[in-house]
């Protein structure tokens, strides 16, 4: 896992002209329905927006955690939501299949999650405007919340090597937020040539999109100390990250 003191090398500089108070976090445990999940709140005290992170396909872990401390030291409020259910970590390739194609397969409860979450985290923050971003399975989802086009005070999404199919029957709505899609150039799922038809497709359909692709880095080019990890990549997705937080959740209005 990745330690504060390496922070700083991640750091734009326009991130360290603001001065942040140390990340103040806790577990949160809330419901949707009747449903209780586990999420996790980090906050700046004067949080210059709100980050919702969904998780991967193993469940909100200590990589979403550290993700989101990273995000409240560079002065937002960070929420890590949970979308299987409180005290539900799928451990083998099997239950994690499962647990990710039951919301694949009922695209309308993956939403109300992501949204119940997303009104936690509004009723826990201060901050108006917010991104919803996302790692592999996580970023499928942010850009199916993306294509609901009902979340307000949304400003932008941004997905982290994640799943970028778009299901038969949807499509985008055309005031959808900006878009930052971040790839690994050696990733084959999804691959270049699906990156590409996911370009023509924001095309076509007119949203605003940036995509940054990165040499040599496989699928979950982020993770921290697994075989996977590119640092070059993983620096340079988080640099592009935080200039997309800057000119979306920092502009000001109008």
């Amino acid at each position: 896992m990745i330690r504060h003191h390496t922070l700083a090398t991640t750091l734009t500089a326009t991130a360290l002209a603001f001065a942040v108070q140390p990340a103040l976090a806790d577990d949160v445990t809330y419901t949707v329905g009747d449903e209780a999940f586990a999420g996790y709140f980090a906050s700046s005290e004067t949080p210059r927006g709100l980050v919702l992170i969904i998780h991967d396909w193993d469940g909100m872990t200590d990589y979403e955690l550290k993700r989101a401390d990273m995000l409240a030291d560079l002065g937002y409020d960070a929420f890590a939501l949970d979308l299987f259910g409180e005290g539900n970590l799928p451990e083998t390739m099997d239950e994690r299949r499962a647990a990710t194609g039951a919301l694949y397969e009922d695209r309308d409860r993956m939403r109300s999650l992501i949204f119940g979450a997303l009104e936690e985290a509004r009723g826990l923050s201060a901050a108006d405007n917010v991104v919803i971003m996302g790692y592999c399975f996580g970023g499928a989802a942010t850009l199916e919340a993306a294509r609901a086009g009902t979340a307000t005070g949304v400003v932008g999404y941004a997905s982290f090597h994640g799943g970028l199919d778009t299901p038969e029957g949807q499509s985008w709505p055309a005031d959808t937020p900006p878009v930052l899609i971040l790839q690994g150039g050696a990733d084959d799922n999804p691959s270049m040539t699906d990156v590409a038809a996911f370009s023509t497709e924001l095309e076509a359909a007119g949203i605003t999109y940036d995509i940054e692709v990165y040499s040599g880095a496989p699928h979950a080019f982020t993770v921290f100390g697994s075989e996977r990890y590119r640092e070059r990549a993983d620096m340079k997705s988080w640099e592009a990250f935080q200039t997309f937080l800057t000119e979306n959740l920092d502009a000001p209005a109008g």
